[in-house]
């Protein structure tokens, strides 16, 4: 019970912190105004689709809406990642509000339906980078990995409530005015994410019109190779695009289930729209417990099996009250996948392609949903609509017994450990990073056991990593003359990476030493990406270049 206390309270003190995170309440406030105008700005499209052409002029918007987006989601993620992220979302959300207008416009001024068809595929094409740079900005203001998870939860609660509001506000304008007065309500929604997203000053320096270090394709496909080397990646997304798949087969299951399974008619489409709704509210709240873990994948798989089995056992019993209480657990599991796989993919991934990967991912989201669709169709046709619920639910758990091991195996191998990030905390260079990046780096240290007399970095060498000792002590000299003694806590070779010059010093093990090794890389994007940590950085440069102090040469070597 001790455990399940202290592990609600971080969870509620996490949540707190998003709410008083200034940063993190005006990203939450600005997505919360977009998504839910998203949602109405759909119900109105369908709407003003099926008047001019019926059920296949629906069709050809959502194939508008969707494959634009999905094919150039990978690309337009790059702009994340080279320009400024806050930038990108304000360019994003006031590209796409004057689109909507000008969709608002032609609807009212009865223009051919094709204007307003071209102008709101340009509208999702111009706003897909908008999730990639908000997933990808989110890690650098939250300031515990902790709340992070909480933000994301927080951001999962938003987007089921706008899943009801969204609509509601979209009919009850449709049954007073129109379709344009929703698209220009929703055009007002996206100006105002904009003015919120530029009130957002990430104590991250973002990335400042970076040049394209090679060709735009090489810079396009930098989260794809992200992703195949990552093992853990792999996996993850393995099963998040399966999940997503079956969510697009639900899709058409739940109007077969209404009308063939269940009995329901048409009113029963809604019904069960809204049952998964109601779950996902729930799963979202239920959520913000993840916030004190830091292994994230056991409830991802958790998330996954629950979308699966309630779908099979649906197929077993067709019975409308457990239908309904079941498609509830599939809903409550859709919001737990989302957080955990947000949340650990925001901890895995560097922050410089952190964006491309979060395009990868909408690519995958959006191409598998489809695929989902289409793939059901014939399913039904062979094995009917229960056989075809059956089938549906035991993919994931099938797939969930092969690579679940796997993934669980990976993720407790990659498990930050506490006594690394506690050492990254206590050096000055660091301590100002947030939760999620400092986590990052404390997965990318090496551990190194030197013997006695051992040289780890030889006066005129080129520097190429950053150095942390955990235990043991180190003799520093230079030109042959004794300068002073490091010991555990100590650092040193922070100088030659950022000046980009040689060592100025030897360091040699006196006793045999644990030491803990950053890569160049690393080390640079996680220093001069923070502008405390620079600062701190070039505090820490200055005194030792000032000379070793009278209590001995400690953290002062480059």
């Amino acid at each position: 019970m001790g455990f399940v206390g202290d592990h609600l309270k971080q969870s509620a003190t996490a949540f707190r912190g998003v709410v008083a995170n200034a940063n993190l309440r005006r990203l939450q406030i600005a997505f919360a105004l977009g998504i839910v105008g998203h949602w109405a700005y759909l119900v109105a499209v369908a709407v003003f689709a099926y008047n001019v052409g019926g059920a296949g002029a629906v069709g050809l918007m959502v194939v508008i809406r969707t494959v634009p987006a999905a094919l150039i989601a990978p690309f337009a993620a790059v702009l994340a990642d080279r320009y400024s992220r806050t930038r990108v979302m304000i360019v994003s959300a006031l590209g796409r509000a004057a689109l909507i207008a000008m969709a608002g416009i032609s609807v009212s001024a009865d223009a051919p339906a094709w204007t307003v068809y071209a102008l709101v595929g340009l509208a999702m094409v111009v706003g897909t980078p908008y999730r990639p740079a908000l997933a990808a900005l989110t890690p650098a203001v939250a300031r515990t990995p902790s709340e992070l998870t909480a933000a994301n939860a927080v951001a999962s609660t938003l987007e089921s409530v706008s899943y009801f509001v969204g609509p509601a506000l979209a009919g009850l304008l449709l049954a007073t005015t129109g379709a344009d007065v929703v698209f220009y309500l929703t055009a007002v929604a996206y100006t105002l994410t904009a003015f919120f997203v530029a009130r957002v000053h990430p104590p991250t320096a973002e990335p400042q019109d970076q040049p394209v270090r090679s060709n735009f394709l090489t810079e396009a496909f930098a989260g794809f190779h992200t992703v195949g080397r990552d093992r853990r990646l792999r996996i993850l997304l393995t099963l998040f695009s399966a999940q997503t798949l079956v969510a697009g087969a639900l899709a058409v299951l739940l109007v077969v289930m209404a009308f063939q399974v269940l009995d329901l008619g048409e009113s029963g489409v809604g019904y069960l729209n809204s049952a998964i709704g109601i779950g996902a509210l729930v799963g979202s709240i239920a959520a913000l417990s993840l916030a004190g873990l830091s292994r994230l994948s056991p409830p991802f798989v958790a998330g996954v099996l629950l979308w699966g089995i309630p779908l099979a056992l649906i197929g077993v019993w067709p019975e409308p009250a457990l239908a309904i209480l079941l498609l509830g657990l599939v809903g409550a599991g859709n919001s737990i996948v989302d957080v955990a796989a947000f949340t650990l993919i925001q901890r895995t991934v560097p922050d410089d392609v952190l964006a491309r990967v979060f395009g990868v991912i909408q690519f995958l989201w959006i191409s598998t949903f489809g695929l989902g669709g289409i793939l059901i169709v014939p399913l039904i046709a062979w094995l009917g609509a229960d056989g075809a619920l059956i089938a549906a639910g035991l993919f994931l758990p099938a797939l969930v017994l092969v690579l679940g091991p796997r993934l669980l195996r990976l993720d407790a191998a990659a498990e930050a450990p506490l006594a690394e990030l506690s050492l990254l905390r206590s050096i000055p260079i660091f301590a100002p990073l947030p939760g999620a990046p400092l986590e990052h780096l404390a997965g990318r240290l090496v551990p190194l056991h030197v013997d006695a007399g051992t040289t780890i970095v030889h006066e005129g060498d080129a520097g190429d990593r950053f150095y942390i000792v955990a235990e043991g002590a180190l003799e520093v000299s230079q030109e042959d003359a004794t300068l002073g003694e490091l010991t555990a806590g100590d650092y040193f070779g922070e100088i030659a990476l950022l000046r980009d010059v040689a060592r100025t010093a030897t360091v040699t093990a006196r006793s045999d030493a644990v030491l803990y090794a950053l890569d160049r890389e690393d080390f640079l994007a996680a220093v001069t990406g923070h502008a405390q940590s620079a600062e701190a950085a070039e505090s820490v440069m200055s005194a030792r270049l000032a000379g070793p102090t009278a209590t001995g040469y400690r953290s002062a070597v480059n």
